[in-house]
């Protein structure tokens, strides 16, 4: 250490404020306001004193939102300052002893600011209401939900998603399945499952139809269709392919358009059914033996311009689900 340096650090120290600041952030992460609570002045005072800590390389940063957050690790110091730092915190820990020092009416009144946090936070989701979801949403995405979810699966089953698409819900079902087969007919989209699949030996990838499933008898735990009912024109070859490949406990969960009667439909999305009734959709799965176990209409999304949707959980006739 230069001579200068040596000098610019210890000046640092100088000012008894600057190491009550580093002393209480040797024992909690706080913001400039809390700072300022904890030792009694002012916030301009306080982000004063932090400018010339920071620039010194005596504390980090943690930006939360509009909030900046101090924190002084010394195992993240540099050395120098960290032995500078040993032998200011050693003196000043002795006269912390006195339960009469600014020292230790310090960390009693960081103790009261902690406490005070619960209640903080209480009075921030009262404040948030109903914005707590978009506020959620920006922080960590909405993706979450499903992987919350898929830990309800039981593990090491099979699971086949009957018209993958990209695939954007393999990677989620692989998380707790044995196997988990992608079944599309078009390439184009088989060839996106790969490239989000490509890290998952779990996740086997197929090309066929939905009435001529490349998948054996009674291998299926768990069938899934999302969306994709509609567009095929004859139902009841590929209700019987699913019953097929579907073990004897083995259930099908099918998403899709409840009955509706927009009729342009047809021709400017290919649809070849206008949803479904719990009734029709009933009929057909009692032909391959098959039964609904629940029906479920979703809640509508504000958001959404389609009709509303439901989710129906399908089982063998007679048997129990696992």
């Amino acid at each position: 250490m230069t001579q200068t340096s040596l000098f610019d650090r210890l000046s640092a120290l100088s000012e008894p404020i600057r190491v009550r600041i580093l002393r209480v952030l040797s024992n909690e992460e706080l913001a400039v306001g809390e700072i300022a609570r904890v030792l009694q002045t002012s916030q301009p005072t306080v982000s004063r004193h932090l400018k010339l800590l920071d620039g010194g390389g005596w504390v980090l940063r943690r930006k939360v939102g509009t909030a900046t957050y101090y924190r002084l690790l010394p195992g993240e110091l540099e050395p120098e300052l960290a032995r500078l730092w040993e032998l200011v915190s050693a003196e000043v820990e002795e006269e912390a002893a006195d339960p009469a020092s600014l020292y230790a009416e310090d960390l009693r009144r960081l103790d009261g600011i902690l406490s005070q946090r619960t209640g903080d936070s209480e009075e921030l989701f009262r404040r948030l209401g109903g914005r707590w979801d978009s506020v959620r949403q920006e922080l960590f995405g909405d993706g979450f939900t499903l992987w919350l979810l898929s830990a309800l699966l039981p593990e090491g089953q099979v699971v086949a998603d009957l018209g993958c698409g990209t695939g954007a819900l393999l990677p989620v079902l692989a998380a707790s399945a044995g196997l988990v087969i992608g079944l599309d007919r078009e390439q184009a989209m088989l060839d996106v499952a790969a490239e989000r699949t490509v890290n998952l030996p779990n996740v086997s990838l197929r090309r066929g139809l939905l009435d001529a499933l490349p998948i054996e008898s009674g291998q299926v735990h768990l069938a899934i269709c999302g969306l994709v009912l509609h567009h095929i024109r004859e139902l009841s070859p590929v209700i019987s392919e699913v019953a097929r490949v579907l073990t004897p406990e083995g259930r099908w969960v099918i998403l899709d358009m409840v009955e509706h009667d927009r009729e342009e439909y047809r021709s400017t999305m290919g649809h070849q059914h206008l949803g479904f009734s719990e009734d029709q959709l009933g009929k057909l799965l009692r032909e391959a033996g098959l039964e609904i176990r629940s029906w479920r209409l979703l809640p509508p999304d504000p958001a959404a311009l389609g009709p509303g949707l439901f989710v129906g959980v399908v089982g063998r006739v007679g048997k129990a689900s696992q």
